[in-house]
């Protein structure tokens, strides 16, 4: 996972969140053809999302794959309560989530949980699996509750900008 960098000191202006509405959609999209929807030359547009990127803005530019296509049938949405929330214990859980490659999201959560996270498996089996390792095994889990999803209704990455 990237650093965490800095928002840049300015606030983004109207071009900024413009480009940005066209690579959330599709970051392949030629800057050519990004220059033409906002109003800017190719050039313009290339250093605005340099400095968007080196600003920590644009964090990285992903394909986004079909959990079916690689036979991954299982998300789930499991919620993780800590046995405690030291902070050696809070990072050593967040650690092991962003190690385990199945988890696909983790969020450190208030409101009598620590941690929920969505999971990808293959199968119930291979779920199992690594739910003994990651929850049921693991001293620094007190409890923990899955939630399987029935059908993904959305599933989006872009960020409403202005």
């Amino acid at each position: 996972m990237a650093p965490k960098r800095t928002i840049p000191p300015r606030a983004l202006d109207a071009f900024d969140l413009a480009i940005l509405r066209v690579v959330q959609r599709d970051n392949k999209t030629p800057q050519r053809v990004i220059a033409e929807a906002v109003n800017l030359s190719p050039a313009a547009v290339q250093r605005r999302i340099t400095a968007m990127e080196a600003a920590g803005v644009i964090v990285r530019n992903v394909a986004i794959v079909e959990p079916e296509a690689l036979s991954l049938a299982i998300t789930a949405l499991v919620e993780v309560r800590l046995r405690d929330e030291r902070a050696a214990t809070v990072d050593a859980a967040k650690a092991l989530f962003r190690a385990t490659p199945e988890v696909q999201q983790c969020y450190y959560v208030t409101g009598g949980i620590s941690f929920v996270l969505v999971i990808i498996s293959r199968d119930m089996r291979s779920y199992e699996a690594l739910t003994r390792s990651l929850f049921a095994e693991n001293e620094l889990v007190d409890y923990y509750r899955t939630n399987i999803a029935l059908d993904r209704v959305k599933a989006d990455t872009a960020i409403a900008v202005g």
